[in-house]
């Protein structure tokens, strides 16, 4: 999967906004206002932060040498992935939407039924 097309998984999830608080380099993904997917480049290789449940997190990182723990984040809920091409496009989809889930999962139940 490219940075492109992580991209558009993240815009696809629902209603998601798109934010560069840390700056150009690091594009954030929020729904209702909570952050659920970071996407950014270091050498031109895209890295993505998703949350996750965190016994799912360690099973992750133990079988994708690219899935590692979140990068400035807590690495008990949140995992960085490399796109550099070695986890399947399918297994990341999963994780973005996975993510997704998590945060709306925590919104006030007002906020969750207007979704």
């Amino acid at each position: 999967m490219t940075a492109d097309d992580a991209r558009s998984a993240l815009l696809g999830c629902g209603p998601v906004s798109e934010e560069t608080p840390f700056g150009p380099d690091v594009l954030v993904y929020k729904v209702r206002s909570k952050m659920f997917a970071t996407l950014g480049f270091e050498d031109e290789i895209g890295r993505m932060n998703l949350k996750c449940d965190p016994d799912r997190a360690i099973e992750l990182r133990d079988e994708y040498p690219a899935i590692l723990p979140g990068y400035h984040m807590s690495k008990k809920h949140w995992n960085t992935v490399v796109l550099d091409g070695s986890v399947s496009s399918s297994l990341i989809r999963e994780m973005i939407e996975n993510s997704y889930r998590l945060v709306v999962a925590g919104l006030p139940a007002k906020v969750r039924a207007e979704l």
